[in-house]
């Protein structure tokens, strides 16, 4: 199962579930998904670009619930208070539309590559 909010991978890639949300709004569902039983497949700050350099952010997830994963549930939330923390610090960037393709493109290779 694959989240994301980049249009690139929901133009590329079949199945994926697209939200109309920002790089928060992704790691929240993802949040809600490991709580549902789901695996993190992919980590949720993958990539060196921080969360308030970029809009884009794309997580893979297991497809099959089990158990909730201890370890899943701690990396995803610590993976949202460090987002919420670069928003802070740092304010969350708009990015410029010239940039905004580029976003996407990195977020897409960081997955599918």
């Amino acid at each position: 199962m694959v989240l994301t909010n980049n249009p690139l991978v929901r133009d590329k890639e079949p199945g994926v579930e697209f939200y109309d949300t920002d790089y928060l709004g992704v790691l929240s569902l993802v949040r809600d998904r490991v709580h549902l039983g789901h695996r993190l497949l992919s980590h949720p700050l993958s990539g060196s670009i921080k969360p308030h350099e970029t809009p884009y952010k794309t997580v893979v997830m297991s497809a099959d619930k089990g158990e909730l994963d201890l370890k899943a549930l701690s990396i995803i939330e610590e993976s949202i208070l460090a987002c919420m923390k670069f928003y802070t610090n740092s304010g969350k960037r708009s990015s410029d539309k010239k940039n905004l393709q580029d976003f996407q493109l990195i977020d897409y290779d960081l997955v599918f590559s």
